[in-house]
């Protein structure tokens, strides 16, 4: 009787085990989930895409303008908290907004005087950024419903993104197929994959916008830690405008070779480059040793111990220190002062279409654009 007991006794704990470690595997398994988001005002609908990995990190994009509206992470006690600034629901984004977490394109920082020359054509682009053209014009990237559908594999989720920008768009030539494949995988990361062709020569460059803030929202970015690999920035004019030529950041407030607390030398205006752009409103220039995606940037929230590491094939990154947030907008619990958000949007230099001497933006027929940049979250 007594080993009839005993073997009962242990088949209902192998049972309970199996039970357990069934349901613990139902988990622990990504997913993705659509629902409304509003309606625009030519009546098409806006859908917001819940992407969810076996961690329980989650990544809320729209197909309006591939906005991020909400990205969790993880702080050093295990609690996860929305890092990226934003709205909860779609009418404040279809307002003036700072390109909160939005796709940017067709090209992402300015244009001078919204003007360039290719092929011996002088093309003109929406004005939108005092006598310059920014991120793409009035109606960029940004402001489009793009066509959405699911990505499901064994360790990832993501959501692919669509859009064919019709020549002349904006300004800019040629019909531009963009495909856009947001990523969240186990390892706690987000990828972000940008393809392009065109039939008409044309100038592109893409990027993310998102605002990202450590703390939970809770404090602005003045106390996070950034590093940036990079040993120069590209200058600029009181009108934001480069200069066309480079500037070593050695002994200035723009080295973050090593973790740098933003605050440290955010404010010292006796430097032209701060004082022109308000603060960190500039683009560093990628140090290589090889092409493909690597870690450039890095940045901590010390007191919540939240850890971001930036990856990316592009040449350049936008460090921009939310300078012109004045506390007008709110969303998600939070009033959105300056300096409460920080960018690092990859891209290359701004202007390049009118600076011949940086890195070519052009995208001939024939050519296929790609490029690649990476969010990772940890706590330490």
């Amino acid at each position: 009787m007594k080993k009839i007991t005993f073997l009962f006794t242990a088949l209902m704990a192998l049972a309970i085990f199996s039970c357990s470690k069934t349901s613990k595997e139902q988990t622990m398994i990504s997913t993705i989930s659509k629902e409304i988001f509003g309606e625009l005002p030519d009546g098409q609908t806006a859908e917001l895409y819940t992407l969810t990995n076996a961690n329980g990190m989650t990544v809320n994009i729209t197909n309006y303008g591939g906005i991020i509206t909400k990205l969790t992470a993880q702080d050093k006690k295990g609690e996860w908290a929305d890092v990226v600034l934003g709205f909860d629901t779609l009418q404040p984004y279809l307002a003036e907004h700072p390109f909160f977490g939005a796709l940017v394109g067709r090209y992402g920082n300015r244009i001078a005087k919204g003007k360039f020359k290719l092929n011996g054509t002088e093309y003109n682009l929406a004005i939108n950024n005092g006598p310059n053209s920014l991120h793409g014009g009035k109606k960029g990237f940004d402001k489009v419903l793009w066509k959405a559908t699911e990505v499901k594999k064994d360790s990832t989720v993501g959501l692919q993104l669509e859009y064919t920008s019709k020549d002349m768009e904006e300004g800019y030539p040629g019909n531009l197929t963009v495909k856009v494949v947001y990523t969240l995988a186990n390892d706690n990361s987000l990828t972000i994959d940008y393809t392009a062709t065109t039939d008409k020569e044309t100038v592109l460059n893409l990027t993310n916008h998102s605002y990202f803030n450590l703390s939970g929202l809770k404090n602005d970015i003045l106390g996070h830690e950034v590093s940036i690999l990079s040993d120069s920035i590209v200058p600029v004019g009181a009108d934001l405008i480069p200069t066309g030529k480079l500037r070593a950041v050695e002994g200035t407030p723009f080295d973050f070779r090593k973790p740098t607390v933003v605050g440290a030398g955010i404010n010292k205006t006796e430097d032209e480059q701060i004082k022109n752009g308000g603060g960190y409103d500039h683009c560093w220039v990628i140090k290589r040793s090889e092409s493909g995606l690597i870690p450039f940037a890095t940045v901590k929230d010390p007191e919540s111990g939240r850890f971001m590491e930036v990856f990316t094939t592009e040449p350049a990154v936008q460090f921009y220190t939310g300078n012109f947030l004045d506390g007008s907008l709110k969303g998600k619990n939070a009033t959105f002062s300056k300096r409460f958000g920080l960018c690092l949007e990859t891209e290359h230099y701004p202007d390049s279409p009118n600076q011949p001497q940086f890195p070519s933006t052009s995208l001939k027929p024939g050519e296929t654009y790609h490029t690649t940049t990476m969010y990772k979250f940890s706590a330490k």
